[in-house]
């Protein structure tokens, strides 16, 4: 007898969302370079390693909601350093960070407060790592690429927040 899926509780279901619309934006992110800076789509790429992770999340959330709801910010933290490596400070990938504060912020119930601090201290510390060490970006850019990146990246951090906001809205923690 096979065992009933149990529906994900809300915050995990929200968390499933946040998770399905990065994973379906991410192949967009090269055509975003391509188009608007010209160069460097080859090194935009390598963005795309992080779509099976979060790919994974929805999969993940079946299993164990708390695990599920904990990975999102946590891949997210760690693809924004890789990107900001990748592009370099000035590129304002590392806007990213405040997307993956809102997550924590939003996705713990009441009783989970551990967790969420936890993994606060741990989105912080990595963009203070990010700050201070590092360095040149793996690939260089023009001063017009980067204002252009930035100006990319604003928008998409932007949006992303906004789109939270408004996925978690109303979602009880208790």
């Amino acid at each position: 007898m096979s065992e009933a899926i149990k529906q994900p509780d809300a915050l995990t279901q929200a968390t499933v969302t946040i998770a399905w619309v990065i994973v379906l934006n991410k192949p967009f992110y090269p055509v975003y370079v391509w188009y608007l800076v010209g160069d460097g789509v080859v090194a935009s790429l390598a963005t795309l390693l992080s779509a099976p992770l979060f790919l994974a999340i929805p999969f993940l959330a079946g299993r164990s909601p708390l695990a599920a709801r904990i990975a999102l910010p946590l891949i997210g933290t760690f693809d924004t350093l890789f990107e900001t490596k990748l592009f370099g400070s000035a590129s304002g990938t590392e806007l990213f960070f405040a997307a993956c504060v809102m997550l924590v912020a939003l996705s713990f119930k009441a009783d989970e407060k551990w967790w969420q601090r936890g993994m606060a201290v741990l989105v912080f510390a990595v963009f203070v790592f990010s700050r201070n060490f590092i360095d040149a970006p793996l690939r260089v850019w023009t001063a017009p690429e980067l204002v252009t990146f930035f100006n990319l990246n604003a928008f998409a951090v932007a949006s992303l927040l906004a789109f939270i906001a408004l996925r978690y809205a109303g979602i009880s923690r208790t």
